[in-house]
């Protein structure tokens, strides 16, 4: 018998009951239509999907939804319907009323804000209003990254480019859709962020990153949503051919639903499916085989737009499978009873049967007008303004003409499940593909009709507007350019369309060669403005003046007049890792940088340690203690080494060193330090040595990203953060320089002195015997393959090639496993290091000191680890137990990770050597500043 935990509710014996609910579907039309209440009546359809082809307005939205809910009741359901929408404002929503409905930022847009309180605010308005109207689920929030920012058709719908921010926002989506009532689902898993497209309506975008290298960026919002509280997860329908996995659509693979999302990242909540509708799904392998495959790879919703036939078709295919003996119903139960468990959080026949509706609305509506302004006030974000043109007023009179040139486009799709139908039909990922079939908002050329109106209203001027299409400059646009005293041109996504990238610029130049009317070169002042993404002049530094509005909204171009006009300070900042990239550009002494040469320069590098050394604080340790040239030099044949010195050539005496290392296995290039001469600081040193830092890591094949501070060698795990006043300028300065230290992660080092009288904690010993875990010690590359198996998939960058180094460094390096006995899983390891191995001629500390010292390095606890602190503590209590052996006097521990990890650390005793702030930024950040 099933243990009484697993055991369904009284009721729900029937297979036809349990698979209804396991299906998620929509419909045509703005009233219920024969399908969808044969869908639920017939079929026992336990959610429904509304999009913007269903809602009209939000009084007609509510009743629609009672309606539904009233046909479920009536027709025996033992629990209401989910009623699922997208609702990610900027131009991506479902529900739209100009009266009842506030309109928010773009996720961009809040992320722009810096706020992530505001960013909750704007979570939980929008969800109050959908509860209002009788929704239960929305389909966000979205946790993409964009790490590759050009023509990716997400866009603004992500938080950006940077993985920590994108996961940091995200969670605050979340919460606050939870605080309104609302269930939540994450999209879209693995990731939309960088997808290659081959063209073909029969195919599917492509992601082609390895699992390594989603899990180091992509896979980091949804692991943070996962950890707290993520209702549900949308996996989407895109392929993966890569290192380690070829899969046809990720929704329908058992390797991406049941190993990596469940196993990996133990997501325990629904996983809903890509809508299987797709041309390309239909076209390779029918939807009532993609209903059972999805269902056996581990979806427990599966997801249907729109067509009747098709929707009966893959009840008709799951029935089927089951039959067969294709699907378990043990399968079939798991599902129904996650979905029974989302319904029982978010919605009651009680709520279902009595939305709030207009009362409710209309009591919220003054706040949530307010939170609208507060939020877009706070988005707006001019990127530069070199020759000061802002407020306009300050270049161009009331008696001469502005000149506004728009783009022909349509309005952004109005869902991402509506998208999810229009490629059924279009076969494409293109906003532009349901354009003509829903829309949320009115057309772009209203709206961009509007903004002209405004403009002219607000400075009681003439304003000329005209538009652009990708057949360039025409004589008309010239004629108005000469017109005109001040131009502003506005681009919708020019990365993707190109031709308003050389529109914009050609207009550039129009504006640049005017003559005045005595024959005098004067140069027209030129506003360029993107109303979607805020990248397509981002690092562009030819366009002077350049704001973002993150989306073309009436009431994003609403502010957008405000801030040209000077009636509003622009406050946002474009997010994620670029955001300060303009002050690279900033005028400074440039000193001549040399190749590092080991012969010429290895003396002066010394006393360069040495004086940097005497330069630490009183009562400080150096990180440079006990550092020698040679420390820096791993001469290892996977990792490329190019060092770089300013030096005096009369002297030879260096002023400062760079050390880089590209790990060709993850394409990572690494500032491992950057150390200047103290005497001969603020000079511009350190600037010319990070730029030619960074453009020599630009030039390996293969990079992906950056990453200030380094684990091998093991001298700067990054920004050093021991001293609050040298911290803050630190982080400034390597911020200036383009590099998003607030989303910094915290590495240190530590020491256990005293090791002759050490003795462990209470309980500890009995703590440890107490768990199913086996420790041993292990030496040489005979356990190669295993524990490198075991650390590719949990550890940081760097801490494989420590791996690599102690299994060649018998005896004098070691690993410590722990292991479960039961199936011989490598649960945690550790490395054991002494002061004659190899891998402490790159730990230095481990030989500043005269009495013998042993080195404990990078532990790494597998994520199927049930207890992580004991098998942590496990490992490090054998590994000081093996190092007193040698008669050592302290311990050393280098490479831990988290302020949680030292929490640990510091009940055995050990205390803080020396803390860091590593910092990894995407490869495209540093391609697109060196660029321009």
């Amino acid at each position: 018998m099933a243990p009484k935990e697993d055991m369904l509710p009284p009721g729900w014996e029937d297979l036809d009951r349990q698979m209804g609910q396991l299906f998620m579907m929509g419909f045509d039309g703005t009233s219920v239509s024969p399908e969808i209440r044969s869908l639920i009546e017939d079929y026992h359809l336990g959610s429904v999907l509304l999009s913007a082809k269903n809602l009209k307005s939000a009084e007609e939205a509510t009743r629609l939804v009672l309606e539904l809910q009233t046909i479920a009741r009536n027709a025996g359901h033992q629990v209401p319907l989910l009623i699922a929408l997208d609702q990610e404002n900027g131009g991506v929503n479902s529900l739209y009323d100009e009266i009842y409905i506030r309109q928010f930022p773009s996720a961009m847009g809040m992320a722009a804000t810096g706020s992530k309180t505001l960013v909750h605010e704007v979570a939980v308005a929008t969800a109050q209003e959908l509860k209002a109207v009788g929704v239960n689920w929305i389909l966000g929030p979205v946790l993409d990254v964009l790490t590759n920012i050009r023509n990716q058709p997400l866009g603004v719908r992500t938080s950006g480019d940077d993985p920590q921010e994108a996961s940091q926002y995200g969670v605050q989506f979340m919460k606050g859709y939870q605080e309104a009532g609302l269930a939540t689902c994450g999209k879209h898993f693995p990731s939309y962020g960088n997808l290659e497209f081959l063209g073909s309506h029969s195919d599917v975008p492509i992601i082609t990153e390895s699992l390594e290298q989603l899990s180091l960026s992509a896979l980091v919002p949804f692991r943070n949503a996962i950890t707290h509280g993520l209702d549900a997860m949308m996996v989407g329908g895109v392929s993966i051919s890569s290192a380690g996995m070829n899969v046809m659509h990720a929704c329908l693979s058992d390797q991406v639903v049941d190993e990596l999302l469940r196993k990996d990242l133990k997501f325990k909540g629904v996983v809903v499916s890509e809508c299987l509708e797709m041309e390309a799904l239909t076209h390779n392998i029918g939807v009532g085989g993609g209903t059972v495959m999805a269902k056996n790879a581990g979806c427990d919703v599966v997801l249907l737009c729109r067509s009747f036939p098709v929707q009966q078709e893959a009840i008709n295919g799951l029935k089927l499978g089951v039959e067969n003996g294709i699907i378990g119903r043990a399968r079939i139960e798991q599902s129904l009873r996650r979905v029974l468990d989302l319904k029982a959080r978010c919605t009651s026949w009680d709520q279902a049967l009595n939305p709030p509706g207009l009362l409710s609305l209309t009591q919220m509506q003054p706040s949530h007008t307010n939170l609208s302004t507060r939020a877009y006030d706070s988005s707006i974000t001019v990127m530069r303004d070199k020759n000061n043109l802002l407020p306009l007023s300050s270049v161009i009179d009331a008696s001469e003409d502005l000149l506004l040139l728009t783009p022909l486009v349509k309005p952004l799709a109005a869902s991402a499940v509506t998208l999810s139908a229009a490629e059924s039909i279009h076969g494409s990922l293109d906003p532009a593909a349901a354009l003509d079939r829903t829309a949320s908002v009115v057309s772009g050329e209203s709206v961009f009709k509007e903004l002209g109106r405004s403009l002219s209203r607000q400075r009681n001027g003439r304003v000329l507007h005209t538009s652009y299409t990708a057949n360039g400059v025409r004589p008309i646009h010239e004629d108005l350019i000469k017109r005109a005293s001040a131009v502003i041109v506005v681009t919708a996504d020019a990365n993707r369309n190109l031709y308003q990238q050389a529109f914009s610029k050609h207009i550039s130049l129009l504006c640049q060669s005017q003559y005045s009317s005595t024959g005098e070169r004067s140069e027209k002042p030129l506003v360029v403005v993107a109303v979607s993404s805020p990248y397509d002049f981002a690092m562009d530094s030819s366009i002077g003046t350049y704001i973002c509005t993150y989306d073309f909204t009436e009431t994003a171009l609403q502010t957008l007049v405000k801030v040209l006009y000077g009636d509003l300070t622009p406050k946002g900042s474009l997010p994620g890792s670029i955001s300060r990239s303009q002050k690279i550009h900033q005028s400074r002494q440039h000193w001549l940088v040399e190749n590092w040469n080991e012969d010429r320069d290895a003396h002066a590098l010394d006393n360069l340690l040495e004086v940097a050394r005497e330069d630490c604080t009183q009562g400080q340790r150096s990180e440079l203690l006990g550092a020698t040239s040679n420390s820096f030099l791993l001469r290892k044949e996977d990792i490329d080494e190019a060092h770089f010195v300013v030096r005096n050539s009369s002297t030879q005496a260096l002023y400062g060193f760079c050390a880089t290392y590209f790990f060709r296995s993850t394409g990572t290039g690494v500032i491992g330090c950057l150390i200047v001469d103290p005497s001969r600081r603020k000079l511009s040193i350190g600037h010319s040595l990070h730029s030619r830092a960074i453009r020599t890591l630009l030039q390996r094949k293969g990079i992906k990203r950056f990453q200030l501070g380094s684990r091998l060698p093991g001298i700067y795990l990054g920004i050093p953060s021991a001293l609050s006043v040298e911290r803050k300028r630190l982080r400034q300065w390597f911020a200036n320089l383009g590099w998003n230290t607030s989303l910094s992660r915290p590495v240190c080092s530590v020491v256990l002195r005293n090791l002759g009288t050490w003795s462990p904690p209470d309980g500890l010993t009995a703590a440890l015997q107490n768990t199913e875990v086996s420790y041993d010690l292990v030496y040489g590359l005979d356990y190669a393959r295993e524990i490198l198996d075991h650390i590719k998939t949990n550890a940081r960058q760097g801490v494989t090639d420590i791996y690599r180094i102690a299994l060649g460094g018998a005896p004098n390096c070691g690993i410590i496993r722990a292991k479960r006995p039961s199936d011989d899983m490598i649960l945690g390891s550790i490395v054991i290091y002494n002061e004659r191995s190899a891998l402490a001629e790159h730990m230095p500390i481990l030989r500043a000191t005269q009495t013998p010292v042993g080195g404990i390095s990078s532990p790494v606890i597998s994520p199927c680890a049930d207890d992580y602190s004991i098998i942590m503590q496990g490992l490090i209590l054998l590994a000081i137990k093996q190092i007193r052996k040698l008669n050592a006097h302290a311990v050393v521990m280098d490479c831990v990770d988290g302020d949680s990890n030292f929490d640990c650390l510091s009940s055995l005793g050990f205390s803080m050597l020396h803390s860091f702030e590593e910092v990894n930024t995407d490869a495209a950040t540093w391609t697109m500043m060196h660029s321009t």
